[in-house]
């Protein structure tokens, strides 16, 4: 079979190459977390189908990047337009897929899937540019060139969402992309490229390979044609990464883990505090940016506990379709023994476990309750170690500065969540926090002109606005002499 039917949708299982479909010799199976059941087979791409895509990939630069960021415009937002008439289709095939809530789908991710082509394609119009200069009399002009071949590789918890924040500034840009999307969660991506062809976008410009890292993703990142390297994942996987880019010099942005904190300060609103925690359970804990360490200042430790599981206990988890669904599952099986683990390990190093701490059987084997863990010895692994499933850790401090000491006491710094009654005292606190974005009384607020990025180990380099720009093109300056012309 070459096609998985979801929602009356015909999904092509096979790679998407130069504008064809190209179907591998063996397969892998897409197995849904919202009940275990296998979806179809993905054709399994290796070292020839990615050399073949980026070959068709740096054809269609020669075109593409000719194009005026008018004309390229003028077809990323039909395929804009595109996504927004199939948000429907795209989160249905996404929840089956993945498993995140189908009515955030609807309502939020995926129209963020046509806003992240966009916002992109009209800020490569309208907005990219820079006041011309003088030096000594001379003119200085600064341009974004088209930099060549993308290779982009994404993530399994928001995979077409996460893609598209790449996908937008390269194509905007003038780059051409092959997309190496989750193999656990792949089928949104070769839809995205039916949409994009229907759209318009020429034949080369747009490519998708699937598979496993080492068989397709390392021949992507590894080929001395390609001009850039986009990796959402975790730092071992970077790590290779990087190693393989090195040997071609290919510049590369990295968004990584994070061991988020959440920090509750004494004056805080408590039920905003809860509030704000109980999010960091969204998406069954698989968001990169989640502040899964709760820091409480001593003074309202016990008032916040006490509310927190009182919250705690009214979460509603089950199926995903279901509206009154407020966490599903979790992606995939090797992934839940990971999270048990990780849970397990922390009570046998001398943790105590408040809440939850296991599958829930009742809704099936992809289901790991809500947990919180307390007491947990200060450097302990599920104090410093991504997680990444609803598994939070509580820890109390009495100073701001004990507090700060705490909240940056991992090897990550992607983001931060503070809560204060105070602004002077959260500007104080927020001065050493180190993170790429901190959210103060508020929580995933994210405006795509805003950089975006991980300090430390959870990234390399700020995407995002202009930031988009200067890492996916070539930025260049021209000097003009003020004389010398003839015409």
């Amino acid at each position: 079979m070459t096609s998985i039917t979801i929602a009356g949708v015909d999904i092509d299982t096979r790679h998407w190459i130069g504008g064809t479909r190209v179907a591998s010799d063996s397969t892998f199976d897409t197995v849904s977390p919202v009940d275990g059941s296998v979806l179809g087979q993905i054709s399994r791409g290796g070292k020839l189908e990615a050399d073949a895509a980026v070959a068709a990939a740096r054809e269609a630069f020669l075109t593409w990047s000719r194009m005026s960021p008018a004309e390229r415009g003028e077809i990323l937002l039909r395929l804009a337009d595109s996504i927004d008439e199939h948000v429907e289709e795209l989160a249905q095939i996404e929840t089956l897929d993945n498993g995140s809530l189908l009515r955030s789908h609807r309502r939020g991710v995926m129209p963020r899937v046509a806003m992240n082509i966009r916002f992109f394609a009209d800020y490569a119009m309208n907005r990219l540019s820079h006041p011309e200069f003088e030096t000594r009399g001379h003119t200085n002009h600064v341009s974004w060139d088209p930099s060549g071949v993308a290779v982009i590789i994404t993530p399994w918890n928001a995979p077409l969402m996460l893609a598209t924040w790449r996908i937008g500034p390269a194509l905007a840009s003038g780059d051409t992309v092959v997309l190496k999307p989750p193999e656990w969660a792949p089928l949104t991506a070769s839809y995205f490229a039916d949409l994009a062809h229907r759209a318009g976008l020429p034949a080369g410009v747009f490519n998708v390979v699937q598979g496993f890292g080492a068989e397709a993703g390392a021949p992507l990142t590894s080929n001395p044609d390609v001009s850039r390297i986009c990796f959402t994942g975790s730092v071992p996987t970077a790590k290779v990464i990087a190693h393989a880019a090195a040997d071609n010099l290919t510049p590369c942005s990295f968004e990584l883990g994070g061991k988020s904190p959440t920090v509750i300060l004494d004056d805080a609103d408590l039920d905003l505090a809860v509030d704000l925690a109980i999010e960091q359970y969204d998406n069954a804990g698989q968001v990169c940016l989640a502040g899964t360490r709760l820091l409480v200042q001593r003074g309202v430790a016990d008032a916040f506990i006490e509310r927190f599981r009182e919250r705690a206990g009214q979460i509603t988890q089950g199926d995903p379709r279901n509206e009154e669904t407020q966490i599903g599952p979790n992606i995939h099986l090797t992934h839940i023994e990971r999270v048990q683990a990780f849970v397990d390990r922390a009570v046998s190093d001398g943790a105590t476990l408040a809440y939850g701490g296991e599958v829930n059987t009742e809704l099936g084997s992809h289901y790991f309750r809500p947990t919180l863990i307390v007491d947990a010895p200060q450097g302990s692994e599920i104090l410093t170690q991504e997680v990444f499933g609803p598994v939070l850790t509580m820890q109390v401090f009495d100073t701001d500065e004990e507090g700060l000491d705490l909240a940056n006491g991992t090897e990550f710094g992607l983001a931060a969540c503070v809560v204060s009654g105070s602004r002077m005292r959260a500007e104080d606190f927020c001065r050493f926090l180190v993170a790429g974005t901190i959210w103060v009384n508020c929580f995933f607020v994210r405006d795509l002109s805003a950089p975006f990025g991980g300090s430390k180990k959870s990234g390399i380099g700020r995407e995002g606005g202009l930031w988009s720009f200067d890492f996916y093109a070539d930025v260049k300056n021209t000097v003009y002499a003020p004389n010398g012309w003839k015409g």
